[in-house]
């Protein structure tokens, strides 16, 4: 088995061209309200939505993160039992974008991350024994798309510059070494728990939620956060969410990313002593009986 994961791809068929491309290979592509298949890519929509498009989508709408989740998402998981992510809810009885509209995107300065980027595809990918991901990219070609025949030549990065993604993949990375590192982890680690999955879905994609639950007593007397990145924390959704990332790297993961009160420490040790002090006994009483009930 490789050690490498791909990240999944939000089409479904084969419209991406299995061949992986440096950001320097040049590609011919213009969209614009003049071509016959404008608005083509947004009638029929499986888009995902990262933590940063959630935040700039509820921030445009003014809305809480979780009546943006319920109003315009679905939940999916990403394997089975595993953690989730969300995608767009297209329009009732439909597969439209509920944001498109005859000029266009409706939130086209707030547009989600694969919007940005289509027709070119962002493949992360993770070796087994790092924690951070690289990237290349795939081009997507739909039947329907004629932007791909516009006599109009750029690489890779100068479309990615055009279309801004630099800064929704920065603020993206953290929730994209999450997944990967879970799906390369595999049983290694096992599948998380209900309340990790649920935790995993609050923290990842309900920025408003996961605000009330760090300002918790049982959170501030359990964690031990600098006061000045709290304060941050409690006014600013980006800075929740980058503490997120960190925060869910200790859940999933067990690595000490946020460091325990000392109080908290001692009583977490002494559960994990009790815990094991039990397992011992208990194999040594199953010990115990079969040694008894043999035959000598």
């Amino acid at each position: 088995m490789s050690d490498v994961d791909i990240k999944d791809s939000p089409f479904d068929e084969s419209p991406i061209v299995p061949e992986l491309l440096p950001a320097s290979t040049e590609i011919s592509f213009r969209c614009h309200k003049d071509i016959k298949c404008f608005n083509a890519c947004c009638s029929n929509i499986d888009i995902t939505l990262t933590p940063y498009d959630i935040i700039r989508l509820k921030q445009r709408l003014d809305m809480s993160s979780s009546d943006f989740l319920n109003e315009y998402t679905v939940p999916y998981e990403f394997d089975k039992d595993s953690i989730a992510g969300v995608k767009f809810k297209p329009v009732e009885d439909g597969t439209a974008c509920r944001f498109m509209v005859d000029e266009g995107c409706s939130v086209y300065e707030d547009r989600p991350t694969s919007c940005r980027y289509y027709p070119v595809g962002l493949v992360s990918m993770r070796k087994s024994d790092e924690y951070t991901d690289s990237a290349s990219y795939a081009l997507v070609q739909e039947d329907h798309c004629l932007g791909h025949k516009e006599d109009r030549k750029l690489t890779i990065e100068a479309y990615r510059d055009e279309q801004g993604v630099d800064i929704y993949d920065e603020m993206s990375r953290g929730w994209r070494q999450l997944i990967l590192k879970k799906k390369s982890s595999g049983a290694t680690i096992g599948k998380p728990t209900l309340k990790s999955r649920q935790l995993f879905f609050m923290t990842m994609y309900d920025v408003d939620r996961f605000r009330t639950f760090i300002a918790s007593a049982g959170f501030q007397d359990s964690f031990d956060v600098d006061e000045e990145r709290m304060a941050k924390m409690l006014t600013d959704d980006v800075e929740l969410m980058l503490f997120g990332y960190d925060f869910m790297k200790q859940v999933l993961f067990a690595e000490e990313t946020i460091p325990l009160k000392e109080g908290i420490k001692a009583e977490r040790l002494k559960e994990e002593q009790a815990k094991l002090a039990e397992k011992e006994a208990a194999a040594q009483a199953v010990y115990t009986a079969d040694f008894e009930s043999t035959d000598i």
